[in-house]
């Protein structure tokens, strides 16, 4: 028995509550074949037998019994008085040695419990004996057979407990170790990506910038006395600033957007719709319906990029007056519309998407909603405004990234 109580198993308790009911059912058969048979000493048979269970009872209700050896060693002991008593009184009590057996090599330690068994046995047969006035050696067999099945069936209980926890032991080792490579791969994945940038950003913003630089001091250098020149400066600082862009749109990753920081997604909205209609002749307006709770970062960035690039479409092509979005949460789905009163057009008629042109254009929104498992749909016709809805489930699929690359 260890000192360490544990908590017990529903196989354990079985097991437990298997041995009470032999233990108690061996007595009553004792004291009942006393009382039923009419022997001698019939009323001591029965007080004995029940002076034997009310020790044992003791037992499971003591908690020192189940922490302590030299406690279990005390009951086991008055236990074992009990029931030698009982087999002074009948020969019926030779059969509680087998689940004494096992009391014994459970609560206590290896050698002692093999002491406590051979010593429980002897008695058995001593008793036995005893009653049939002779001795044989058949007398023998049957404690001792019940001696070996019980230290067999403990010991190979206690071999698989203890192969059970050294599992347990590499299953938890084993997880941590998935938790730490899982941590150590993210790590990882955050510098490579971070190299990726620091390289793209030198060898496109950085020339670009210093190219663009360069060129804004040569026209700066070149007025007033020339003109042509100076204005040529600017063109191609121009060209170079186009250039510029259109290098940073290929290599921009889904990283959180600054409208993001400190900031919820509706507030993110609201802040949008104001800019746009403080920098552009556009009425934009935001609302919301349902229950707004906190959506992830993928949902609240995917959300966000394609409430701008649909207004951003309003503001260049649409000719609109006004412009609604609405954030809805409902259910396990988030919605966000993005309607205009402008001069719409033909989704059927769109050309394909080129990848050189840069942008974040309608293949991209779809790409976002499409990555979180979602859906984009749109609803325009020529001089009938246009109504963008992106739906997304709140949980993404395991299997998508976090963020869709246009």
């Amino acid at each position: 028995m260890n000192t360490t109580a544990r908590t017990p198993t529903p196989t354990t308790r079985s097991l437990a509550w298997c041995l009470h009911l032999l233990i108690i059912g061996l007595l009553a058969l004792a004291a009942g074949r006393a009382l039923t048979d009419d022997r001698a000493h019939a009323g001591s048979v029965a007080a004995a037998a029940a002076a034997c269970g009310l020790a044992y009872a003791v037992g499971p209700v003591l908690p020192a019994v189940r922490r302590s050896r030299r406690s279990a060693a005390l009951w086991l002991a008055g236990v074992g008085l009990c029931w030698l008593a009982l087999l002074v009184l009948s020969a019926d009590a030779v059969w509680v040695a087998f689940p004494l057996y096992f009391l014994q090599l459970h609560l206590l330690s290896r050698r002692t419990a093999s002491a406590a068994v051979a010593a429980t046995a002897a008695a058995a047969v001593a008793g036995f004996a005893a009653h049939r006035h002779s001795f044989s050696p058949a007398m023998v067999i049957g404690p001792a057979l019940g001696a070996a099945v019980a230290v067999a069936v403990v010991w190979g209980y206690q071999a698989l407990y203890r192969e059970s926890e050294q599992r347990r032991a590499l299953i938890e080792e084993l997880t941590a170790t998935r938790a730490d490579l899982a941590a150590a791969q993210h790590t990882a994945g955050v510098l490579a990506e971070r190299d990726r940038l620091a390289r793209e950003i030198h060898d496109t913003l950085a020339q670009g910038l210093s190219s663009i630089q360069l060129l804004l001091r040569a026209a700066e250098r070149a007025l007033p006395g020339a003109p042509q020149s100076a204005a040529r400066h600017v063109g191609q600082a121009r060209q170079a600033a186009v250039d510029n862009l259109a290098e940073a749109r290929r290599f921009v990753a889904a990283l959180t957007p600054p409208a993001l920081e400190g900031a919820t997604l509706t507030d993110a909205l609201e802040r949008l719709c104001a800019t746009a209609s403080a920098r552009h002749p556009l009425a934009a307006r935001f609302h919301i319906a349902g229950d707004v709770a906190p959506l992830g970062t993928a949902h609240e960035v995917a959300l966000l990029r394609i409430a701008q690039s649909a207004l951003s479409n309003t503001v260049r092509h649409a000719e609109a007056t006004t412009a609604d979005v609405t954030l809805t949460c409902l259910g396990d789905h988030v919605t966000l519309d993005v309607t205009d009163d402008g001069r719409g057009f033909d989704p059927a008629g769109l050309p394909a998407p080129d990848p050189e042109a840069g942008g974040f254009g309608l293949a991209a929104m779809r790409a976002r909603a499409h990555a979180l498992g979602g859906a984009l749909t749109i609803a325009s016709a020529p001089g009938h405004g246009t109504a963008l809805t992106a739906r997304l489930p709140r949980t993404p699929p395991s299997a998508s990234p976090p963020e869709a690359r246009p």
